[in-house]
């Protein structure tokens, strides 16, 4: 009688142990390849995924905080032409003609920063036709 050894494990097939898989993973934790090696081009591929793909699956929270402006509070930002431009609350102006209120905003700029002339302004309304604030257009003096 004759006797037929089986054997399920294929001849040229090459065993991969989980010591060498932890091995290699541990070298991509601590850097320890050359550049130019097949292993240093992975490791920096899967950081550039990370890096851009990262922000549709991570939400890092990092919108602009939007601005409300207190009653009294005043914004102070150059405009393109290098002059500056204030916004101020249009609690801090009560309503009238063009004069009184080109007054209004002069006193509440001058001490700000000194003696200016202002060059134009215009209320800024919300949805309803409210104005909240003006911004005001300054040169110095």
């Amino acid at each position: 009688m004759q006797s037929v050894e089986i054997n399920t494990t294929a001849a040229d097939a090459p065993s991969l142990s989980m010591n060498a898989v932890w091995r290699t993973i541990r070298s991509y934790i601590l850097w320890q390849h050359e550049r130019g090696t097949l292993h240093y081009d992975v490791m920096v591929t899967l950081i550039l995924i990370f890096i851009f793909a990262s922000p549709y699956w991570i939400s890092y929270n990092d919108k602009p905080v939007t601005r409300n402006l207190h009653q009294t509070d005043i914004v102070v930002t150059t405009d393109a032409q290098g002059g500056l431009l204030y916004e101020i609350s249009a609690g801090a102006i009560s309503a009238g003609d063009d004069g009184s209120i080109r007054g209004q905003l002069l006193r509440v700029i001058e001490p700000i920063s000194g003696a200016v002339s202002i060059v134009k302004y215009e209320a800024v309304a919300d949805r309803r036709g409210k104005v909240e604030s003006y911004r005001v257009w300054v040169k110095r003096e």
